[in-house]
């Protein structure tokens, strides 16, 4: 058999969409079939002619029709799917190959469902099965077995064909709301594509940075290891020359403590020293100025001698100034007495300290001021217990001298400072 030209095909096809759409537009429609008798399932050009349209349309795929009818027609029909389908349902009306090899792939593709239809023995059975299988996504295999039941009435065909068309108007509409949120979709994904782009940009760049930093962190690394396996080395080595020195030298170790210990010893000699050097240079001081007092003491009529010492057991400035470059800490004492108290200890040539023994200045601070202080006095009426017990444990501990007074008031710091100051031999009269 001669192989048809493609240019034919097109022209048949053409041909049978002219058919088909001067048949839609015959005013009388064409008669239905009479049911068909016993058990035989109907052929697709048996159908009504309004059956062949949603048929080949929900049941065959464009692609597979396409193949099919150039299997048929053996060439490559150039229609395009619109008329491709017009095509095939004008062929399909009548006995025809093409009606024949639909019929063949419908049958194979759809096996499963028409054993399934062949169960139903009755019209309202397989109405009841046609409206189970309508509630599942796919109908096509149930629509074919259905329209080909024999027990298929025409009035249920009208009914499925109806089904089948509200269908495909639903499915062109959600098809176009589908199309519709696609581009939207579009849109939104190169919106998202942009801000990928970017954001793997700032991910890279960032990679990037942490690669660099991790490198000079390992740089890092590589020195201060270096730097120890230098300094390991430099031990290392000074150990070996300890023990060469020691086994060239017996007894280094304990040469060199003692060498250390001759040098502490000279330095408290040196400290032993000038602390005796000072202590002759202030009892040369305090001869000095006995002889003076005592000089004045001679110069003076006898007749005076009982009011000065009267002066001297009221006076501030009676009392000898032997407290030359000593810190007086005077612990409480009422806040109007302590420029007092200043006065009196700085004429004796003492430097005054104050702390009010917990009442607005910090106990913690007292450790601090005790440890400044040479001389201390703590007048124990006006101070708190902890102050108390932190003087008296002070002084227990470091050796101070300290005295305890319990009346706030000037005479009882002159008091106290007698008894601090040591009075020398020819000023016994006097105090």
């Amino acid at each position: 058999m001669r192989k048809p030209d493609p240019l034919q095909l097109d022209a048949l096809v053409r041909q049978a969409v002219e058919g088909t759409t001067a048949l839609v537009a015959a005013a009388a429609p064409p008669p239905r079939r009479p049911p068909l008798q016993g058990s035989r399932r109907r052929r697709l050009w048996e159908l009504d002619g309004h059956a062949h349209c949603p048929v080949l349309g929900v049941c065959l795929p464009m692609r597979v029709l396409r193949q099919v009818l150039n299997k048929a027609l053996r060439g490559a029909a150039q229609a395009d799917d619109y008329e491709l389908h017009c095509g095939a349902v004008a062929e399909c009306k009548a006995r025809t190959p093409v009606a024949e090899a639909v019929q063949r792939e419908l049958d194979h593709r759809y096996g499963v469902a028409v054993r399934q239809a062949t169960l139903v023995k009755t019209p309202e059975a397989l109405a009841a099965w046609w409206d189970d299988a309508l509630r599942c996504q796919d109908i096509a295999g149930p629509l074919w077995a259905a329209l080909t039941h024999p027990r298929c009435t025409p009035e249920l065909a009208c009914r499925i064909e109806g089904q089948v068309h509200m269908l495909q108007h639903q499915a062109g509409m959600a098809a176009r709301v589908d199309f519709d949120r696609f581009e939207a979709l579009l849109q939104e994904n190169a919106v998202l594509s942009r801000e990928l782009g970017g954001a793997q940009q700032r991910c890279m760049r960032q990679a990037a940075d942490h690669v660099r930093r991790a490198d000079e962190l390992q740089a890092q690394v590589v020195s201060l290891r270096a730097q120890l396996i230098v300094r390991d080395t430099a031990i290392a080595g000074l150990r070996e020359d300890l023990q060469t020195l020691e086994a060239a030298v017996p007894g280094l170790k304990s040469r060199f403590e003692l060498a250390r210990a001759n040098q502490h010893l000279i330095e408290r000699v040196h400290q032993a020293e000038r602390a005796q050097l000072q202590s002759q240079h202030e009892v040369e001081r305090q001869r000095r100025h006995a002889e003076e007092l005592a000089a004045e003491l001679q110069r003076r009529p006898a007749g005076r001698a009982e009011p000065l010492a009267g002066e001297s057991s009221s006076s501030a400035d009676d009392i000898p100034a032997r407290l030359d470059d000593q810190a007086v800490l005077c612990v409480g004492g009422r806040p109007a007495s302590v420029p007092v108290y200043r006065q009196l200890i700085e004429r004796t040539g003492g430097r005054f300290l104050h702390h009010d023994g917990g009442d607005e200045d910090s106990v913690a601070k007292l450790d601090a001021t005790l440890a400044a202080a040479d001389l201390v006095i703590c007048q124990t009426g006006c101070i708190s217990h902890d102050a108390y017990w932190r003087v008296k444990d002070h002084c227990k501990r470091t050796g101070k001298r300290c005295v305890f007074v319990e009346s706030p008031s000037g005479a009882g710091l002159k008091r106290a400072l007698l008894t601090l100051i040591p009075v020398p031999v020819g000023e016994a009269g006097r105090t």
